[in-house]
């Protein structure tokens, strides 16, 4: 395997009120086609929760709040290195109704968007350990950020 410098990304975990996660399908390397969180490398001089902020914006077209650090996840492959730290992130725009966020738009470098449930979760093909740290979250999002 050829040796990359690590880059530094972040990832969105967003819920709406109904307890669905925010997905995006990946449009370009790794993981081309696989459905994933909102998220990218973060720019030089850029602040992780800004980072997070703007992927979501770029990528769904919606406004978020950054939270809590969720999971730190690192992926390798043949000339890329990445450590993702994935955040907790919350609506900051209503949406057309009570109870229903604004849908999502892809934009940037993806190719779909929108709001998942559990079940079609698990029919869906997702990046490697998306799954874990998805429940993690919801866990996190159940109980507060103190984990209790």
């Amino acid at each position: 395997m050829t040796a990359a410098v690590p880059r530094v990304a972040v990832g969105a975990i967003v819920h709406d009120d109904a307890g669905r996660v925010l997905l995006v399908r990946r449009g370009r390397p790794p993981g081309v086609g696989l459905w994933t969180v909102p998220g990218g490398k973060v720019e030089p001089g850029e602040r992780l929760a800004d980072a997070v902020v703007r992927e979501v914006a770029e990528e769904t077209g919606l406004a978020v709040a950054c939270g809590p650090l969720v999971e730190v996840i690192e992926r390798m492959g043949e000339g890329w290195h990445y450590v993702i730290l994935d955040y907790l992130a919350e609506l900051s725009a209503p949406g057309p109704g009570p109870g229903a966020p604004r849908p999502p738009r892809a934009g940037d470098d993806v190719t779909d968007a929108r709001w998942v449930d559990r079940a079609e979760l698990a029919a869906l093909p997702t990046t490697e350990g998306l799954a874990p740290v998805l429940e993690r979250a919801w866990r996190l999002r159940r109980s507060g950020p103190s984990g209790t």
